[in-house]
């Protein structure tokens, strides 16, 4: 599977109150993957919004992923990205089958990236790359990672933390295939911002 272009990962507090408006915004703009992340333990309301959400992207043409809940992904027939403390990647790959998209957070660890490759991920995400409030204490990552990862992995690569239209460009040039932004995207004041610059991001990836 060819994962190549913007990736939007939702934040409950960024988004709170317009959740749906910037999301379908950011569709408009060309998402290739959305990222369904809320680590609160309403279960209700995150069913809901998931199910809202997966409406959109089949729109759209995008791929959901739900961030952490290998259940909810399952019970919605979408992609889940796992991170180093979430468990092993294999489970949930027989829990939801062979086309699934299912992601692995490497951090700055090629041997990580190699090992969710083994275990069958469909990509593998380094980060961070920059400062980044949603994972302030994340170890940096830098562009060698990624000449690393481009020479031994055959997977498409993610790049994540405090990207934004400003720095994008060198992760591009070193391989990234998968732009993962936060308030880079959702930090706009208006749907409309929310849409140019998802396409300034995909301009970027020559998409």
């Amino acid at each position: 599977m060819k994962l190549r272009g913007l990736y939007a990962i939702t934040d409950s507090q960024l988004l709170a109150g317009k959740l749906l408006p910037f999301v379908e915004a950011a569709l408009d703009g060309g998402l290739a993957l959305l990222q369904y992340r809320d680590k609160s333990t309403d279960d209700a309301r995150r069913l809901r919004e998931a199910e809202a959400l997966r409406g959109l992207c089949e729109r759209y043409k995008a791929h959901l992923i739900i961030n952490d809940d290998a259940e909810l992904a399952a019970r919605l027939g979408v992609g889940l990205h796992l991170g180093q403390t979430d468990g092993p990647l294999t489970p949930a790959r027989a829990l939801l089958g062979r086309q699934a998209i299912i992601g692995s957070t490497c951090h700055s660890q090629i041997e990580l990236a190699e090992q969710a490759a083994r275990e069958g991920a469909s990509y593998v995400a380094f980060g961070r790359f920059f400062n980044s409030s949603t994972k302030p204490g994340a170890p940096t990552a830098t562009l060698d990672i990624l000449d690393q990862a481009r020479a031994r992995l055959n997977l498409p690569i993610c790049v994540i933390g405090g990207i934004t239209l400003e720095n994008a460009a060198p992760l591009v040039a070193h391989g990234a295939d998968l732009l993962a932004v936060v308030h880079g995207l959702f930090g706009a004041e208006s749907p409309q911002e929310v849409t140019r610059r998802a396409r300034a991001f995909n301009d970027l990836l020559s998409i």
